[in-house]
């Protein structure tokens, strides 16, 4: 299979750089950016001229245009764009600081805006392209403490499933991917968590005793999953990963069906007509 120029974001750390390094073990051509770099030197010394590591912070518009246009003319075009920079904030919704708010929607909504807006011309002219959002099964199915976080994922969910029938006349397809929990510091050293007010310490006590060191996945056990999922000819639109998610939101959508359900008789007198 002819190698691919795949850019990444957020390849310092956790499934991104495990991804990344996926890619250039098997030959392709990896455009990695992040905040910080240096964390990409290995990659660098293992791996040489076949990545391009560049500085990036996606809460940038114009840092995001020039990434791209960098990645591209440096390997003659890109094939496929990972969303994949974000973090996780943790907190109740009462908590949560408007900076804080803001910072979530910034980098993991707006961050991801901009790539995409940035790569569609690229890919548009070339004829081809993929576009892969890093969304969470938090966006379909929200949690307490996770609302804001939620949320940002909620809203990746509907821009990319537009995006997906805007772009395909174009040769570009689309997917979203949607991880469960996994072994990563996302929740570690890359999360930010909200000023507790004690009203909130039994839900949060119930929140962070819930996961089961049997519930959370390996994080190196998702990377046959991305590459099968870059090589497929007709890509899915949403891919579960991890064994948890499709079980829980299975259960979610039946009782949401069954409350639309019940109350149907509200729903369509309210038409009118």
């Amino acid at each position: 299979m002819k190698p691919k120029v795949i850019l990444i974001t957020g390849a310092s750390r956790g499934l991104g750089k495990i991804w990344a390094e996926a890619f250039l073990k098997r030959g392709d051509k990896v455009i990695a950016t992040a905040r910080d770099i240096d964390s990409l030197k290995d990659l660098v010394a293992m791996y040489g001229k076949a990545i391009l590591p560049i500085k990036l912070n996606v809460n940038d518009r114009e840092q995001c245009f020039a990434a791209v246009k960098e990645g591209s003319e440096y390997f003659g075009g890109i094939d496929v764009l990972i969303n994949n920079a974000g973090y996780g904030l943790f907190g109740a919704i009462e908590e949560t600081t408007e900076q804080e708010a803001r910072d979530q929607i910034e980098t993991n909504v707006f961050g991801l805006l901009w790539m995409t807006q940035a790569v569609i011309p690229v890919m548009r002219e070339k004829g081809h392209g993929y576009i892969i959002q890093i969304s969470s099964m938090l966006g379909i199915v929200a949690r307490p403490i996770l609302g804001i976080y939620g949320a940002s994922k909620w809203a990746v969910e509907a821009l990319s499933e537009s995006l997906a029938g805007e772009v395909k006349e174009f040769n570009i397809k689309v997917s979203i991917v949607e991880p469960n929990a996994f072994g990563t510091d996302w929740s570690g050293d890359s999360a930010v968590k909200t000023e507790s007010l004690p009203v909130y310490n039994g839900i949060k006590e119930a929140f962070y005793s819930y996961f089961k060191p049997e519930m959370v996945g390996y994080p190196e056990a998702t990377a046959p999953a991305i590459l099968k999922l870059i090589d497929s000819e007709e890509p899915p639109l949403r891919l579960f990963l991890g064994k948890l998610a499709l079980p829980r939101v299975q259960q979610v959508y039946a009782d949401r069906l069954a409350i639309w359900d019940s109350w149907n008789e509200v729903s369509v007198a309210a038409h009118g007509h």
